[in-house]
């Protein structure tokens, strides 16, 4: 009898947070200039990318007429994930707990009194997922609902390049990672945004959590 294949996105059992000091994003030292990855900065653990992402999305909570624009934030948001699975090994969950990237509904909070349709915020935690002690970076993305379908599809796009471990910008627009949205929304990733996704997917990963692999 064949075992079934193991769960590549199994529930976390315990978090702890990483206990580093200081910023959490630094520059990285010596880096190349394949596309745009001179630009990019790390993490004192390390490059924060994976082999496989977990991805949770905030499901359609809305009944009747007013769930449409619940659908249409939900359809631009898979639009866009789906852009990246072409690279990446994804798996979407239902559970938040089985994810490293976390995508909500909500408009980001003011940062210096600058309003934005889309924000990635970045923490690195010790998770415990069967049995096993893994570092792993949290992002959680703030998606704006009150935008145009092809705008939060461009938005999307961009701030889930940070969640996959670009983070930095291009300083060209037409890359989905470019520093400013230009007058037409990037709905595909340029020949630059799949060749820095490459080299980095190619860098060391995150430090091992310094936890005891397995607990009674």
């Amino acid at each position: 009898m064949e075992l079934p294949p193991p769960d590549p996105c199994p529930v976390a059992s315990e978090v702890r947070p990483w206990p580093g000091q200081g910023p959490l994003l630094i520059e990285a030292a010596g880096a190349s200039r394949v596309g745009y990855s001179d630009r990019l900065k790390t993490t004192p653990a390390g490059w924060p990318r994976r082999r496989h992402w977990c991805v949770w999305v905030q499901p359609v909570e809305a009944e009747g007429p007013g769930a449409i624009w619940e659908q249409r934030w939900h359809r631009a948001v898979g639009t866009a994930l789906r852009t990246w699975q072409e690279l990446l090994p994804i798996e979407r969950v239902s559970d938040p707990l089985r994810a490293q990237v976390r995508v909500e509904r909500r408009r980001p909070p003011l940062r210096n009194n600058r309003a934005s349709n889309g924000r990635a915020l970045l923490q690195l935690q010790d998770v415990r997922r069967q049995q096993r002690w893994q570092r792993e970076p949290l992002v959680t993305l703030l998606i704006s609902p009150g935008q145009a379908q092809t705008a939060i599809q461009a938005t999307t796009l961009h701030e889930l390049g940070h969640a996959f471990g670009l983070w930095g910008h291009s300083d060209q627009a037409g890359d989905a990672l470019a520093v400013k949205a230009g007058p037409i929304p990037v709905l595909e990733l340029s020949p630059r945004d799949r060749a820095t996704l490459m080299w980095l997917q190619e860098q060391p990963g995150l430090t091992q959590a310094e936890l005891p692999s397995s607990q009674p």
